[in-house]
């Protein structure tokens, strides 16, 4: 039997799954699931899921960094009684973690010391999440020296971008020598959600067409044609393309040398670890809906009366709308379902109602009472019945899709050194 710790450290939140399988299995069987969030707004606060058991909300002192999550939810999951499989730390096998910038890395790769330093070279461009994964990385490597590190990258998914989608109008030796492209994120919950449609629609992967959107603190779409990435609204970084909690989304390149003089100028948090201007700082930092209400909280946003939250919610349901109708005639109008999946898109019942009001004219309508109380389903279907084109709600699971690549590749990792 393998025991998988499936790892997703963002800017401020550590999640852990756990799961074991054996041989005779294609899919993983999940155990627990712990998470530690409020990192950048202490106290830090502790969820935790083992059968019956839940703890939710129970806060923490002392815990400021991923690192210090990891180290907590660790010894957390192997003081749980309930949890015998993780009595010892040798029975863990295999550690995925999510990495949101892997560069021109197609697939998963063990972390050596080659993948370590290429992955530490590219968080200037995902400097909210690249830098909190390798932070856990190190964690790992000191206290599960048996364990495999594997990293799954959010990039690897839309390594199928054409080349005119993918490639940016400037200077081509500079864009070549620099690397300088689209490359797209959230690409493991796309694969999920691409998976979980298919086998709910019955249909063969490589002819499903569909208009998905990873609604969360980090937002983007992503046209999937044949099975496949055809365009996605991050670029880059993940700061193209649709705001977020923190995050501007696509705006003028010249606005922030209006906005501040110094924005090519080193930001007050680059370190020996990170290196960002003022204007990324600004950009990635203290933008999207934070900076237009003073929260985070899309739900408390979209069920505010206040002209900032109304501002901040036309906003966002503007954005999205700018993509679903080009993307739905780069698919030629064949597009078996739009998608609503990551938090927000999962939740927002008012969202999703007037993002959906806004392409009726293309064929998509809502069920509203589905919409309002959707089953609690991987997949649900909120289109009116008489709708042309299907509305899903999609409950994407990162950690479950990356223990799920651990089987797949589980013959690439054997006898190699990580």
């Amino acid at each position: 039997m393998d025991m998988i710790l499936s790892i997703n450290a963002g800017s401020s939140s550590v999640k852990i799954s756990v799961y074991k399988t054996d041989q005779s299995t294609s899919t993983p069987t999940q155990l627990a699931e712990a998470t530690v969030e409020g990192l950048t707004a202490p106290p830090a606060k502790l969820k935790y899921s083992r059968g019956d058991q839940k703890i939710k909300g129970q806060e923490l002192s002392d815990i400021s960094s991923q690192e210090d999550a990891f180290k907590y939810i660790l010894s957390h999951l192997q003081s749980d009684s309930g949890l015998p499989e993780l009595s010892k730390t040798e029975d863990i096998h295999f550690t995925c973690h999510r990495v949101v910038h892997g560069g021109d890395y197609p697939r998963s790769q063990i972390i050596d010391k080659e993948t370590y330093h290429h992955i530490e070279e590219l968080s200037d461009l995902a400097p909210l999440h690249n830098g909190p994964a390798l932070s856990i990385v190190r964690a790992v490597s000191e206290i599960l020296p048996h364990a495999k590190n594997i990293a799954y990258f959010d990039s690897s998914f839309h390594a199928t971008l054409p080349k005119h989608i993918c490639t940016y109008p400037i200077d081509q030796s500079v864009a070549v020598r620099a690397k300088l492209r689209k490359y797209g994120f959230h690409g493991i919950s796309y694969q999920f959600i691409t998976d979980a449609v298919a086998s709910y629609l019955n249909k063969p992967k490589d002819s499903l067409n569909i208009i998905a959107l990873h609604l969360g603190s980090g937002a983007s779409a992503c046209c999937i044609k044949g099975g496949r990435s055809h365009d996605t609204t991050m670029g880059l970084t993940p700061l193209a393309g649709l705001p977020g909690a923190t995050r501007s989304g696509s705006i003028d390149p010249s606005l922030m040398f209006h906005f501040t003089h110094n924005a090519s100028s080193p930001s007050h948090s680059a370190s020996g670890h990170l290196h960002i201007t003022q204007a990324e700082e600004i950009l990635n930092k203290n933008s999207g809906w934070k900076s237009l209400t003073g929260t985070t909280d899309f739900g408390a946003i979209s069920s505010s009366d206040k002209e900032e939250c109304k501002l901040a919610f036309d906003i966002f349901v503007d954005r999205i709308l700018n993509y679903l109708g080009p993307y739905f005639t780069k698919l030629g109008g064949e597009v078996d379902a739009l998608v609503f999946a990551g938090g927000i898109g999962e939740k927002g019942a008012r969202l999703r109602q007037e993002v959906v009001k806004g392409v009726e004219c293309l064929g998509f309508k809502l069920d509203m009472g589905k919409n309002e109380s959707p089953a609690d389903e991987v997949v649900t279907d909120i289109s009116a019945g008489d709708a042309k084109l299907k509305t899903l709600i999609c409950q994407t699971d990162e950690q479950l899709q990356m223990a799920k690549g651990v089987l797949d590749d589980r013959g690439r990792f054997v006898g190699k050194k990580g």
